[in-house]
């Protein structure tokens, strides 16, 4: 069972890492079209929910997750989060295979008829459309799920959000095939699954990150809910569930309090509160895993 949870790539310790390990853009474009090939098309309307948008072509590729089409709309594309390019606004350097996913979403989209699908908020605070992509037919079918193939080719990350309806089991099935075959940013520490350590965590206060491991107790504090990866609660890391989030929790059929012992891998924002700590806000930021995962 899959649960899920928002997730943004590190920020600016990208320098740490210089430029390695990085793959040439001709691989990358030549590994997508042939992975492409092994994918299987996805109709619209296998994801419940969805509400049909607009139909255009794809003009100008922004960046591994953004792109605007003919009509001057910019598209961000929903539950996913490639690597982003530098930025002179946000004093970011590139993150590793920017590059990369922007000429892989090229070599999907670009030049093509696209439709855009609404599984929640159509517009965010910059105006632009929060959408999932799909190309199309000849026919004017809606065909390949954009950001599933994104993931699957491993120059992105499933990246969700509350009030978001989305096939999450899907994309994070895709991205687990990725990582599992070291695709794209899996095979670079820059994106790495990290110990619940606090020791380590304590690195990546302030940026996102995936955390992998196994909750040692659960406890309700008035309302609030503490999904502890240790014995001290003062400096182990923490996943925190604020009162008015538990409901979500519920409604989703999970018990939280229930998940003492659970292998579970987290995605958010690193926090120092007492230890390290991550806030949940919605089920699909959290995956539950098997034991012997």
């Amino acid at each position: 069972m899959a649960i899920i949870v928002q997730y943004a790539f590190m920020t600016d310790i990208i320098s740490a890492f210089g430029n390695s390990l990085r793959v040439s853009r001709r691989r990358v474009i030549m590994g997508m079209g042939a992975a492409s090939l092994l994918s299987i098309s996805t109709r619209a309307s296998e994801l419940v929910g969805l509400k049909a948008g607009e139909i255009d072509i794809a003009a100008r590729i922004i960046d591994g997750d953004g792109c605007v089409l003919n009509s001057g709309l910019s598209v961000k594309l929903a539950s996913i989060e490639a690597p982003h390019p530098a930025s002179r606004y946000q004093n970011r350097l590139a993150w590793p295979f920017a590059d990369e996913a922007r000429a892989a979403l090229s070599g999907l989209i670009k030049g093509r008829n696209v439709q855009l699908f609404y599984g929640g908020a159509k517009r965010d605070r910059y105006k632009r459309a929060i959408a999932h992509i799909y190309t199309l037919t000849p026919s004017g079918q809606p065909d390949l799920w954009v950001q599933e193939e994104m993931v699957r080719l491993g120059l992105a990350r499933v990246y969700t959000w509350a009030n978001e309806d989305v096939d999450s089991a899907r994309l994070y099935a895709a991205e687990g095939a990725a990582r599992a075959a070291g695709r794209g940013i899996w095979g670079h520490d820059f994106y790495a699954i990290r110990s619940p350590d606090p020791n380590v965590l304590s690195q990546y206060v302030d940026s996102s990150q995936i955390v992998e491991g196994i909750i040692v107790s659960a406890a309700n504090v008035r309302g609030r809910i503490y999904l502890n990866f240790g014995t001290d609660y003062k400096t182990d890391f923490t996943i925190t569930i604020a009162k008015r989030n538990v409901k979500r929790f519920t409604q989703a059929n999970i018990d939280l309090l229930g998940l003492e012992g659970a292998h579970v891998r987290i995605r958010g924002w690193i926090e120092l509160i007492n230890g390290p700590s991550i806030w949940a806000d919605h089920p699909a930021q959290l995956e539950i895993l098997p034991h012997n995962a």
